[in-house]
C-alpha cells in the first residue's frame, strides 16, 4: 500500500503487511489503512522497546522542566519499578490490561498508596510524550488507576499527624542544645524552630540570605548531597515555585546570628585562604573549612540532644517544621498564614498539624464554657 512521500527522497512510501489468514482479511486491514492515510490519520507506531524510550524520555523531562537531581533519582527508581513487566516489550504491544496489572501486582508486593502513585505518576509521562511525539496510537495509562485499600473508621479517625514537640518540650530542647550542642546546633535549631525552613534550606543559607534591618530570611536555594560527600555539594532551586520566600524572623534569631556571625569571622580571619569562602552561614570549622554542613549532621546532632533532654529520638528537624506549624496555630495564625511561611500551595500533613492543635483548643473552648457555667450554680 502507498502511504505517502518520503520527505527526504520525494519517492512514494509503502507500508507491507502479511500473515493474513483470509483474502478477506487482508481486504479489510488494507481498507482501515487507506481510510488512516486518506484522512491523515494513519501512523507508524515505532518499534521501541519500554526500556528505549523510557531512556530517551528521562533526558528530555530533565531539559523541558525544571527538574533537581533528587527529582531525576526518583523517577529513575520509578521506571526501574516498570522494568521487570515491560522492559523488552515494544512500546505499542503494551495494553493497558497489562499495564494496570503491572500496577495491580506492585500492590501486591507491599508497595505502598504513594509508592505505587509515584510510578503510576512516571508511567503514565512516559506514554503520553510517546503518544505526542506520535511513536504510539494509544496510550495505556490512559484509564489506570491505583488500588487502594478502604480505611477503617479507626483509621480516619487518625489520620496521619506526625509528631512534633510541645512548646514547653522545644523550650527544653533549644535549652539543652543551648548547653550541651556542639558547634552552630544551638543556631540551626533554633532557626529552623522559629521559621519552619526545611533542613536543605537551612544548610545552604548565606549570609547574603539574611536582612539584618528588616530581619528576615530569604529563601532562594535548597542543599543536594545524596553521597554526604562533603565537597560535592549542589545548590539547587527550592522544593516549589512557592518555596521562594521570605520569612520574618525574631529578634532572639537576628542576635544568634549576629553573634555566630563574629565567631565565623574570627575563623576567616585565621585560617585566611585555608577558608572555603562562600559565604555559608553553616560552614564547617574544622576539618574542610568553610564547606557547608551536610543535613546528615543536623539529623545526628539533633538525636544526640534529644537523647540528652530525654524527649523523643525519632524527631527529626522535619519535625521542627510541624513544631512550628502546631505552635502558630495555638498562637491562632490563620492556615493560610502558615502555608505562606512554609512555603506550601497545599500539605496534607500541614493541613493535619492545623486541625489536630485546632480541635484540641475547641475542646478547651467547650470545657471552660461548662466550668463557667457549673460555677454560676
Amino acid at each position: 500500500m502507498d502511504i505517502g512521500l518520503d520527505p527526504i527522497t520525494g519517492k512514494r512510501k509503502q507500508k507491507v503487511k502479511s500473515g493474513f489468514t483470509t483474502k478477506q482479511e487482508a481486504e479489510e486491514a488494507a481498507a482501515a489503512l487507506i481510510h488512516e492515510v486518506n484522512q491523515g490519520t494513519y501512523l507508524e507506531e515505532t518499534d521501541k522497546t519500554f526500556s528505549e524510550f523510557a531512556n530517551e524520555w528521562l533526558p528530555i523531562y530533565s531539559e523541558s522542566k525544571d527538574v533537581k537531581p533528587g527529582t531525576i533519582r526518583v523517577r529513575l527508581h520509578e521506571i526501574g519499578k516498570l522494568l521487570p513487566y515491560f522492559a523488552q516489550l515494544k512500546l505499542k504491544d503494551i495494553t493497558r490490561k497489562m499495564y494496570q496489572d503491572a500496577l495491580n501486582d506492585l500492590k501486591d508486593q507491599g508497595l505502598s498508596d504513594s509508592t505505587r502513585e509515584g510510578i503510576n505518576r512516571t508511567g503514565r509521562m512516559i506514554f503520553r510524550k510517546a503518544l505526542e511525539l506520535e511513536l504510539i496510537k494509544k496510550d495505556p495509562t490512559e484509564f489506570a488507576y491505583v488500588k487502594k485499600d478502604k480505611k477503617t473508621i479507626e483509621q480516619l479517625e487518625e489520620e496521619e499527624v506526625p509528631n512534633y514537640l510541645e512548646k514547653e518540650e522545644l523550650a527544653l530542647f533549644l535549652e539543652t542544645a543551648k548547653q550541651h550542642g556542639l558547634e552552630h546546633d544551638y543556631l540551626a535549631f533554633l532557626i529552623l524552630a522559629y521559621t519552619g525552613i526545611r533542613v536543605g534550606e537551612l544548610v545552604a543559607l548565606k549570609w547574603r540570605d539574611i536582612d539584618f534591618i528588616n530581619q528576615t530570611i530569604s529563601i532562594t536555594k535548597t542543599y543536594y548531597n545524596p553521597n554526604n560527600n562533603t565537597v560535592e555539594y549542589q545548590l539547587v532551586p527550592p522544593k516549589t515555585r512557592k518555596s521562594r520566600r521570605k520569612v520574618v524572623i525574631d529578634e532572639e534569631v537576628i542576635q544568634a546570628l549576629k553573634d555566630h556571625k563574629d565567631v565565623q569571622n574570627q575563623v576567616i580571619k585565621r585560617l585566611g585562604d585555608d577558608y572555603y569562602n562562600k559565604d555559608f552561614i553553616f560552614a564547617k570549622m574544622e576539618r574542610q573549612f568553610g564547606y557547608p554542613i551536610v543535613i546528615k549532621n543536623v539529623r545526628d546532632r539533633m538525636k544526640r540532644l534529644l537523647t540528652i533532654a530525654n524527649l523523643n529520638e525519632e524527631l527529626t528537624p522535619h519535625s521542627l517544621r510541624h513544631t512550628h506549624t502546631s505552635l502558630l496555630a495555638e498562637a491562632r495564625v490563620s492556615l493560610e498564614q502558615i502555608m505562606d511561611r512554609l512555603g506550601h500551595t497545599d500539605d496534607q500533613i500541614t493541613k493535619n498539624v492545623y486541625l489536630h492543635v485546632t480541635q484540641e483548643m475547641k475542646k478547651e473552648a467547650s470545657q471552660k464554657f461548662g466550668e463557667l457555667m457549673r460555677s454560676l450554680r
